[in-house]
């Protein structure tokens, strides 16, 4: 059994540089899990069916629908394996080890046929340029284990903290979720109110997705571990559509700033790691930004805030 060392600090080091290999390749890993539960799910508003949740192994799909039975497809980093879960019950499994996209995608695509799963993906990954298929993608094959473990203990901590901060609304308001699209974990408070369609322009997105993610007004905060050109782990937040004086509201903690380029305010992952209380801060932060983005926006907060 794959033993995690637990003596360092909650919040572990995750430089980008790295492992921004392993970040590339298994953000591709998990575009071809969450095509196949794009493919199997129900259509739910802002397209809250398709992400990955944070486990105490490493993320699911949680259960998928397939005729009469259903599937779950984990990714455990812990014992660094992918595992597919049936409900016959069925259990099968291959290791997580370095491997071009291309046999990752056959492996899993061959063990849910081996199950009797017909599924049919779209094999484009979206949201990233220059993108490869993924039958055809072997130029992304990196696995460092330690890495993606202590990725993955990242992800437990953002989870944890940010369902506390979900916790304080009663509006309507989105899960904790993994977006494998954007390879980031967000949350999203809504103001109850429509917003403009959304401009798109994604790469290997169509706008129409946009449109359906942003149909309301949203002030959205989540992580990112430094992939899609912003080069280290940050924490962020924004709001859809930003109302005026959004961008110049004041901020906690003050390490914190609104990044002109991304238009997003951010909170360097290092910032709060190594801070004295990572959650007060890391608190503060989507705090103070939700604040930014409903004051500005007159969001009715009586109304949708736990008292």
């Amino acid at each position: 059994m794959t033993q995690i060392d637990t003596s360092g600090r909650a919040w572990p080091a995750l430089p980008f540089i790295g492992w921004q290999d392993t970040c590339a390749t298994l953000h591709m890993w998990t575009q071809v899990v969450g095509k196949i539960r794009l493919a199997l799910e129900p259509m739910v508003n802002h397209w809250w069916q398709v992400p990955l949740y944070v486990t105490a192994t490493g993320l699911t799909t949680s259960p998928m629908p397939y005729q009469s039975r259903s599937l779950q497809i984990d990714f455990d980093f812990c014992r660094h394996a992918l595992v597919i879960t049936t409900s016959d019950p069925q259990r099968v499994e291959f290791a997580l080890t370095p491997m071009p996209v291309a046999e990752f995608y056959d492996r899993t695509m061959q063990l849910l046929r081996d199950l009797g799963f017909e599924i049919t993906i779209w094999t484009m990954p979206v949201e990233v340029a220059d993108a490869i298929p993924f039958e055809k993608d072997h130029r992304h094959k990196s696995y460092d284990a330690d890495a993606a473990q202590r990725f993955w203990r990242v992800l437990v901590q953002t989870d944890r903290v940010m369902k506390q901060f979900r916790s304080g609304f009663i509006g309507k308001v989105s899960p904790v979720h993994f977006f494998w699209g954007s390879f980031d974990m967000a949350v999203t408070r809504f103001s109850g109110r429509t917003a403009p369609p959304h401009p798109g322009g994604m790469p290997n997105l169509g706008d129409w997705v946009a449109v359906e993610a942003y149909s309301h007004e949203v002030s959205s905060c989540g992580f990112w571990p430094g992939n899609g050109g912003f080069g280290k782990a940050a924490f962020y937040s924004y709001a859809y559509p930003a109302p005026e004086g959004f961008a110049a509201a004041p901020l906690r903690p003050p390490l914190a700033s609104f990044d002109p380029n991304l238009q997003e305010f951010v909170l360097d992952y290092d910032a709060v790691r190594m801070s004295a209380d990572p959650d007060a801060m890391l608190l503060a932060f989507f705090q103070s930004t939700y604040e930014a983005a409903a004051n500005a926006g007159k969001w009715d907060r009586a109304a949708l805030e736990r008292a």
